[in-house]
């Protein structure tokens, strides 16, 4: 959500943008500013607030030149709600997450509009009136620049990419009902099962630890649990398509072309080569450190920082001095 609040304020919003959902606890009501006069980015409207409009829990958000909707978990249902609204609002763009929902519901809003859709974006800003996205390709290896000629734009944004930046002053919110029609639609949810417990989702996770074959065998992981845990939290464990092909760790643990798209704080690959469909998934990350005892491994042309040696010894002792941090 705080990269949807950040790429709405850098498309029009010149005062704030605050989100308020029965959903959200008051600590979570966010409230993101762009100084746009020094950005060139206003060109959108004039300075009032934006709105993001809750209705069921808060997933994707959109914006026009008044206020902005957040989106509930309702697939086909959700994507004719939205497009009524986004053409009776009169918007200048629609912003989704680069989600498993929001990869579903973003092109079903465009098609039901007659719009184009730029996915999984990793920079957004205003050119000359007209939204112009940075979309990779070729799994990472090069950039694209799209211009989103037609209004509404609708883009969707890769998770963890966008920093939110703390507004200067406060601002106004105003909440808008939707009324979504009835209807169990064609998909009906059978069975929510939740993530074991203090599990997070490699998608999610500010610190991503990946292991590959170098690791040998799936019991080895317990050295990556044990560094991930050293981090109190904040870190997810993650593999590379051919240890889950081997049934090593789950798919959803996957990071790669295959797999989940990550751009976390901090990404380090463990006993991973680095074929390309895995740098696709993580290439994006701020900083990433590579652990491998072969110092001719790709992985090591996109790592910030590299260790040539044996995994099971270096990774060991780096849980003990992130130990002495925490």
């Amino acid at each position: 959500m705080n990269d949807s609040i950040e790429a709405v304020s850098r498309i029009r919003c010149k005062q704030s943008v605050d989100v308020i959902g029965h959903h959200a606890p008051s600590d979570q009501r966010i409230a993101i500013s762009i100084e746009s006069e020094k950005r060139g980015l206003n060109q959108f409207g004039n300075s009032r607030n934006c709105q993001i409009v809750p209705a069921m829990p808060l997933i994707e958000s959109g914006i026009n030149g008044n206020d902005a909707i957040a989106t509930p978990r309702l697939g086909p249902i959700a994507s004719t709600t939205i497009a009524a609204r986004a053409t009776s609002g009169g918007y200048g763009a629609l912003v989704f997450a680069a989600s498993a929902m929001g990869k579903d519901l973003a092109p079903r809003v465009a098609a039901k509009l007659g719009v184009g859709l730029a996915q999984d974006v990793t920079d957004l800003a205003v050119e000359g009136g007209v939204v112009t996205v940075v979309h990779p390709v070729y799994a990472g290896k090069a950039l694209l620049k799209l211009r989103l000629t037609k209004t509404p734009a609708l883009v969707s944004l890769r998770p963890n990419v966008f920093t939110p930046v703390q507004r200067p002053r406060a601002g106004a919110a105003e909440t808008v009902a939707v009324e979504v029609p009835g209807g169990a639609g064609r998909v009906r949810v059978t069975q929510v099962k939740a993530a074991e417990a203090g599990a997070l989702d490699v998608a999610e996770a500010p610190i991503v630890i990946s292991g590959g074959r170098g690791l040998k065998e799936p019991a080895n992981f317990k050295v990556l649990e044990a560094l991930a845990a050293a981090f109190g939290g904040r870190a997810a464990v993650g593999a590379s398509r051919a240890v889950v092909d081997a049934g090593w760790r789950p798919h959803a643990d996957q990071v790669g072309q295959t797999g989940k798209t990550v751009s976390p704080t901090l990404y380090i690959a463990v006993g991973i080569s680095g074929a390309i469909q895995h740098l696709a998934g993580m290439r994006t990350s701020k900083v990433i450190v590579a652990i491998n005892r072969d110092k001719d491994a790709p992985i090591f042309k996109v790592a910030d920082y590299g260790i040539v040696g044996d995994l099971f010894e270096i990774v060991p002792r780096l849980t003990e001095e992130i130990k002495k941090l925490s």
